[in-house]
């Protein structure tokens, strides 16, 4: 309780939970395709491979927009470039509403909602900037909780799109965006002195760095697979199960609530025990659950154990978010940005791989065999650069503080 109440005297609240509100209904919007996916689908007759497609669209957006939205935050600060991406969203949703009537303007719509999914590389860095290295782990988990709004679009969008259509279903996510909007206006602030006007060259440097590089591949992994999958089970419960359309975004709430809400706990895991030994228990932990939902076992089973991946998956992005800070204090934005868009980047991949494999072999359980592959093939990376890079680091700067 001290320490809470030690939290909550220093940085900037009122920030903090700005940021939360904004990535919270912004990853609601950016997720609207996601849990309107069967109904879209049905409409335009698609096969396997092209929902995968349509699922994935806005996720390809967010990953070509969190680059530039990350230099922004850091060369005009977080609130302008924030209150911006929130303008042009809400303008998104309008054309979704009325005048999304072919796929192809369905496919410019879930392009443009990108701009929802890159609000990571802004609100993230807002909160940051604030706090002090000891609570970063804890603060990026708060603040990356708002893809908690995941869970709004699936759990209400099909009920919505049931009752009044699907293209209903953007003009109403008009209304909680424009309360985030107004409540960003007047509550979120930039941390002085952290807004940077140097050349472009310079915002860029960070990137080029190994730590960056790989970073970004366990974001891939932890982010994408959160992303990649919670777009995809609509799709796959009805495909696979036959679930109505209805309860598929019901079970995909209950799939990545627990993802949302302990992103957290991931961080502040992180912040004791550290991020890498935090993330090799994940590795572990996804790696086990898609092997076991690759048996495509009944609707009983396969639910608690897509619930416990994205569980898992949760933890893993609380943990690869502690770690960046601490590398790139300085850079955040931009290095935000950067791995937030290869985070999309895998999202992007999942759903097209999955319903690629599908149209191949005729079963999901192929798809999911790979990404456990994949998912074993990070870890032990992981364990290969801690071991003999980042611990070879720490070892010379423990030789160089004793001969000091």
């Amino acid at each position: 309780m001290k320490k809470f109440r030690e939290f909550l005297s220093i940085g900037h609240f009122p920030s903090l939970v700005s940021s939360f509100l904004y990535f919270d209904f912004s990853f609601m919007v950016w997720m609207l395709l996601a849990a309107l996916g069967v109904f879209i689908s049905e409409e335009f007759k698609l096969g396997p491979a092209q929902k995968g497609m349509l699922v994935s669209v806005p996720l390809l957006g967010g990953t070509l927009l969190r680059i530039p939205l990350g230099l922004l935050s850091d060369r005009y600060g977080s609130k302008i470039v924030g209150l911006c991406g929130m303008g042009v969203t809400m303008f998104t949703l309008l054309l979704g509403w009325k005048f999304a009537h072919t796929l192809s303007e369905v496919i410019l719509v879930g392009l443009l909602l990108g701009t929802a999914g890159a609000s990571f590389a802004v609100a993230l860095p807002l909160a940051s900037r604030w706090y002090p290295k000891e609570y970063q782990g804890l603060v990026m988990g708060i603040a990356g909780a708002g893809n908690s709004g995941s869970v709004i679009a699936t759990f209400f969008a099909p009920d919505l799109a049931r009752n009044y259509g699907w293209h209903a279903v953007f003009g109403i996510a008009l209304i909680p965006l424009a309360f985030a909007f107004i409540f960003f206006l007047f509550f979120a602030k930039d941390c002085p002195g952290t807004i940077s006007k140097k050349p472009l060259k310079q915002y860029l440097v960070p990137i080029k760095s190994r730590d960056a590089l790989f970073f970004c591949l366990l974001y891939s992994v932890t982010f994408g697979g959160f992303v990649g999958i919670a777009s995809f089970l609509p799709i796959f419960f009805h495909d696979q199960y036959g679930v109505d359309k209805v309860t598929t975004g019901l079970y995909t709430s209950y799939c990545i609530l627990g993802a949302s809400l302990v992103r957290p706990i991931g961080g502040y895991l992180s912040d004791k025990f550290g991020g890498v030994t935090v993330l090799l228990g994940v590795f572990a932990g996804v790696a086990s659950c898609l092997i076991a939902v690759s048996w495509l076992p009944s609707v009983g089973i396969i639910l608690p154990t897509f619930i416990t991946l994205m569980i898992f998956l949760g933890l893993g992005n609380g943990s690869v978010f502690q770690l960046v800070p601490l590398r790139f204090s300085k850079e955040i934005g931009i290095i935000t940005g950067f791995i937030g868009a290869f985070g999309g980047l895998g999202g992007f991949f999942v759903p097209n791989l999955l319903g690629s494999l599908k149209a191949i072999s005729g079963t999901f359980s192929v798809g999911f065999v790979v990404l456990s592959v994949v998912v074993a093939l990070s870890a032990f990376l992981l364990f290969m650069m801690n071991t003999y890079v980042w611990g070879k680091n720490r070892k010379n700067e423990s030789l160089e503080l004793e001969s000091a």
